[in-house]
């Protein structure tokens, strides 16, 4: 792992993308640095910490840029709405249906949206169902998969900063109406998360995955 007492703006270009990297103690970031390494999703650790070999995987992509979207007969209009936002800001949207009003199991759908996700397709996954806790719980069975039910822009804050949620899904029957789910999508993809106690904990959620016993 890279150690630096001073990381510059150059030294942060020069970091893989997603990497974590050591700074020593009392060493400095200049301000230029910051913003790189934030766009880089650069993990910067204190030197010596017990928490420097996390894995850089574990945290969600902080420069979300391909997203994958589905929904249920009851999600058509909210996910129609949160897709032509995305678009509109020059995002990649993987639109994976319905666009039917005729009846889908949300199961279905959020195990597309999760598997894209899980497989490094799309950075993030939004699933949208009548009440979205049904379409959490089917994500939530894909390997790497961590879906969060957000119903305000607080939880969807905590979901990605705290519980490093990759999947967002949505109760289009709980929600006041399109704006407020577009608001919670945008704190949502906008959050990075970047303490190394969060992602630490992550870890242990990975090992729960693979050692459910």
């Amino acid at each position: 792992m890279l150690k630096f007492e001073i990381i510059t703006e150059a030294d942060a270009r020069r970091i893989d993308v997603g990497a974590t990297v050591e700074l020593a103690k009392g060493g400095h970031i200049t301000p230029l640095a910051r913003d790189t390494l934030q766009s880089r999703r650069v993990t910067v650790i204190p030197a010596g910490s017990s928490d420097a070999h996390l894995p850089s995987d574990l945290a969600p992509a902080a420069d979300v840029r391909r997203v994958a979207i589905g929904n249920d007969h009851t999600g058509i209009a909210m996910k129609q709405a949160i897709l032509r936002h995305l678009r509109g800001k020059g995002l990649a949207v993987l639109d994976l249906g319905t666009n039917a009003t005729e009846s889908v199991d949300y199961p279905d759908i959020a195990g597309q949206v999760a598997r894209s996700v899980a497989r490094g397709e799309s950075d993030a996954g939004i699933v949208i169902d009548g009440a979205g806790i049904g379409s959490a719980i089917a994500a939530n069975k894909i390997r790497g998969v961590r879906a969060a039910m957000c119903t305000d822009e607080t939880i969807a804050r905590y979901a990605r900063e705290h519980n490093g949620a990759n999947v967002l899904t949505l109760g289009s029957t709980l929600l006041p109406g399109t704006d407020a789910a577009i608001r919670i999508v945008d704190t949502w993809l906008g959050t990075a998360m970047r303490e190394a106690r969060y992602i630490r904990r992550l870890l242990k959620i990975r090992r729960l995955e693979e050692n459910p016993e």
